[in-house]
């Protein structure tokens, strides 16, 4: 899925800086783009997609801490754990409130 909205992307872009028809064209592609990332159903699939994948992240984080164990130098162990630490309790600047 994330190569094909890769392709995707890169091929509006493509599109955008190889068009012909000019700067009229640029700004109607540019007025749907933004049209598009202001519609309320697209930004909430965004964070729920945001969401999900923190929480996966953090389910692979933890079962990876849990094979790995004790096997981890102690200063890697103290890191992550003040990588967590410091994550916890800030603002999540990568969603909205819509």
């Amino acid at each position: 899925m994330r190569y094909r909205l890769t392709f995707i992307a890169g091929a509006a872009v493509g599109y955008v800086f190889g068009a012909q028809a000019g700067r009229e064209r640029y700004e109607q592609l540019r007025k749907s783009a933004q049209r598009l990332a202001q519609n309320p159903a697209v930004r909430n699939t965004a964070e729920s997609v945001v969401t999900n994948g923190r929480s996966a992240a953090v389910k692979a984080a933890d079962a990876a801490t849990a094979k790995v164990g004790d096997r981890l130098p102690e200063s890697v162990t103290e890191r992550v754990r003040a990588l967590r630490d410091r994550g916890q309790g800030e603002d999540d600047w990568g969603t909205s409130n819509t």
